[in-house]
């Protein structure tokens, strides 16, 4: 069984963490964990993407699921599933370049990769 390292947000101040405030650091590794295991895509571009603007809706989402009395974990889940279960649509599609129905979640977690690689470039 392999064991995958968890990276430390690179942006605390916004995005993800800077949402969740004081349980952001509770919640980065359950949301890391859980968005890797469902887009299928490495800790490294779930990074970028919980650091982005993205994340920051992303976020929200667990925010208002905590709000209705969900535990943290069941928080993350119930995001993570819901950005799921909402594909790209055109308008998405012609934006950012994400192909039309794929899963929102895995689309933008590529899209931040992609935008963060061609920034260093």
């Amino acid at each position: 069984m392999t064991t995958k390292t968890i990276l430390a947000s690179q942006n605390e101040a916004w995005g993800f963490t800077g949402t969740l405030n004081e349980q952001a650091q509770a919640a980065w590794p359950i949301a890391m964990t859980a968005i890797s295991d469902a887009t299928g895509q490495p800790l490294e571009s779930v990074r970028i993407f919980l650091d982005s603007r993205h994340g920051r809706h992303f976020a929200d989402d667990v925010l208002n699921g905590l709000h209705t009395g969900l535990t943290l974990a069941d928080a993350i889940h119930a995001a993570t599933q819901q950005w799921m279960g909402w594909t790209i649509g055109r308008q998405t599609s012609k934006d950012y370049g994400i192909p039309r129905g794929l899963p929102y979640l895995t689309g933008f977690v590529i899209h931040c990769e992609i935008a963060e690689e061609a920034l260093s470039s």
